[in-house]
């Protein structure tokens, strides 16, 4: 709960600064000077509302969401000798890292890859693939559960969130921004919206958002050294080392798709810029410089 009071307490901060660079650089002036009469205050905040609030849905939603897009089956009541170590190893792990046992779960892929969700650190979801567990042994499908457990432990998923509602918001307003200059000082419309404005809002939207993007995944990409690093303490440093490794094996299996690609294991593909994961050589490396 203390995340979530962060993530609304964080945002309405960022407005507030926001709003008193606005005036202290004059932009209103400027825009004002224009024709551009727009009341940037209140801009601000229209967009705050409309990108926090998305990303929040997404937070409040992501168990859910995530259990339906890949038919995660949650572990109520273990059936075998798999399901009661993998829930077993949870149990024991959460208590090293002091939060409430999360939903235990296994959905059908061949790919090896595992995720975390949740609105919060004491109400999350652990889930890996059939794929997971036929391709790696127990030492190191202990430390990929490791490493989800340290995403959850970290409050990862709120600190994504909160920073994918800030990208949003100015994303939103600097896209609506840019709309309204074209579409009144390029195009001069005097009264209304003309075509311009939508077009140019929605243009820009995209542009904006595809570069967005590079900040959002250079964090996640940071957390994953993170996550690392936690799994490595929980289960070992060599058996998170060798599941990595393990992956490299399984030849970079595709992504988890959306945003739960944010929280999965897996390190397929990533070689640019806007990959949510570092290069799994990169990965090996860190937890090897760090004896």
């Amino acid at each position: 709960m203390m995340r979530i009071f962060l993530f609304l307490a964080t945002n309405a901060a960022i407005l507030v600064v926001v709003s008193v660079i606005f005036n202290l650089l004059g932009l209103k002036s400027t825009l004002d000077a224009q024709g551009i009469n727009l009341n940037l205050d209140s801009l601000l905040v229209m967009s705050a509302v409309i990108g926090m609030s998305g990303a929040f849905i997404s937070l409040v939603m992501s168990k859910w969401s995530a259990k339906q897009a890949m038919g995660v089956i949650v572990i109520e009541q273990p059936q075998n000798g798999t399901e009661q170590w993998l829930f077993d190893v949870v149990a024991r792990q959460a208590q090293l890292v002091g939060i409430d046992m999360p939903e235990v779960g296994i959905f059908d892929a061949p790919e090896a890859n595992a995720f975390a969700t949740g609105m919060s650190k004491n109400s999350a979801l652990v889930a890996v693939s059939t794929g997971l567990l036929q391709c790696m042994n127990a030492d190191e499908v202990e430390a990929v559960i490791g490493h989800e457990m340290t995403h959850i432990s970290n409050g990862d998923m709120v600190t994504m969130a909160l920073m994918q509602g800030v990208v949003n918001t100015f994303v939103y307003f600097f896209a609506t921004l840019i709309g309204h200059v074209v579409d009144r000082v390029v195009f001069k419309t005097e009264r209304g919206y003309g075509p311009a404005y939508y077009i140019t809002q929605i243009v820009a939207q995209i542009a904006l958002g595809i570069l967005a993007s590079l900040l959002v995944m250079w964090f996640s990409r940071y957390r994953e050294f993170k996550a690392d690093a936690g799994g490595a303490r929980l289960a070992g440093r060599e058996k998170m080392i060798a599941a990595l490794r393990a992956l490299q094996r399984a030849h970079e299996a595709p992504e988890l798709p959306g945003q739960l690609a944010a929280f999965g294991i897996n390190g397929g593909g990533v070689r640019t810029l806007f990959m949510s994961h570092p290069p799994l050589e990169d990965r090996i490396a860190a937890l090897q410089a760090n004896r």
